[in-house]
């Protein structure tokens, strides 16, 4: 039976004690690490979205803001955590997911490794149902070496995109909200806009008033209606650094939809290449 990618606050409280469980905390921004310090799930490992689970350019014209780090730089951190291949993982951010909970949730079923969860409501949630906090340095055991030969998950480079944006037969989806969507404001790119083409459905869509994953049918509704006929692998989807679309593709395999493509550099990359931009000056 396959292991559904989110898991509730309550199954996670049922859990807390198994030593299978190698618990992560993804929260990502300003002062992600220093937070995680100050107060943390009882037992969860810190991952940083820059260091671990990018390869960070100077110029993010070449691959976006949060290209993926190499194949053996990954095994170095997923080593460095303490995790190995048959590890049961369950990956926590304060948004919800859509800060890197769910990017780091991508690049693991990515690499094949199956028993990977990502936590429904996040901090938040767990700390609610009374889930133990703690300020302690957690103390773990590294691991050899994990074994990783590919990434599995497909990807679209920007030719692609290109490629796909004005082809009946693709569909590119940008997850970013609808003001930065319609380049009305853009708190992270040099450019507001969109790429032409796209469609937009924000990734704030999978969730209820609560913050928690809609139901499966719920979403498999939702998006069986947005592709039509379009098949999985001639969907792209973005937002604007490939941290946040996975949100989306997570919400997508919740709801037992194949996982498309996700397109990394997305619209950070994309807008410093001189293609085409939808923007206000353009409109």
């Amino acid at each position: 039976m396959k292991l559904s990618p989110i898991i509730n606050p309550e199954e996670l409280l049922n859990l807390k004690d198994s030593s299978e469980i190698v618990l992560i905390d993804a929260r990502a921004g300003a002062n992600a690490e220093e937070n995680y310090r100050n107060e943390h799930l009882k037992s969860a490992r810190y991952i940083d979205l820059n260091k671990d689970l990018a390869a960070v350019e100077k110029n993010p014209a070449n691959g976006g803001r949060h290209p993926l780090p190499s194949l053996e730089k990954f095994a170095e951190v997923l080593s460095k955590l303490g995790i190995s291949s048959q590890s049961h993982i369950i990956i926590y951010d304060d948004k919800n997911g859509s800060n890197a909970a769910a990017r780091f949730w991508w690049m693991l079923k990515s690499i094949r490794h199956e028993k990977v969860q990502v936590l429904n409501g996040g901090l938040q949630a767990a700390i609610k149902i009374g889930f133990e906090t703690s300020s302690e340095i957690e103390n773990f055991e590294p691991t050899y070496n994990y074994p990783i030969t590919k990434w599995n998950l497909a990807v679209a480079d920007i030719e692609e995109v290109e490629k796909a944006r004005n082809n009946s037969q693709n569909i590119v989806i940008d997850v970013r909200d609808k003001n930065r969507f319609d380049g009305l404001t853009e708190p992270l790119d040099l450019i507001a806009g969109h790429i032409p083409g796209a469609i937009n459905v924000p990734f704030s869509e999978n969730l209820n008033e609560d913050g928690f994953y809609k139901s499966p049918e719920v979403l498999a509704e939702k998006y069986t209606e947005i592709l039509g006929d379009i098949k999985p692998e001639n969907v792209i989807v973005h937002c604007g650094s490939g941290v946040t679309a996975c949100h989306t593709l997570l919400a997508m395999d919740y709801a037992g939809i194949e996982i498309p493509k996700l397109y990394v550099g997305s619209w950070s990359e994309w807008s410093r290449n001189d293609r085409d931009m939808f923007t206000q000056q353009t409109k």
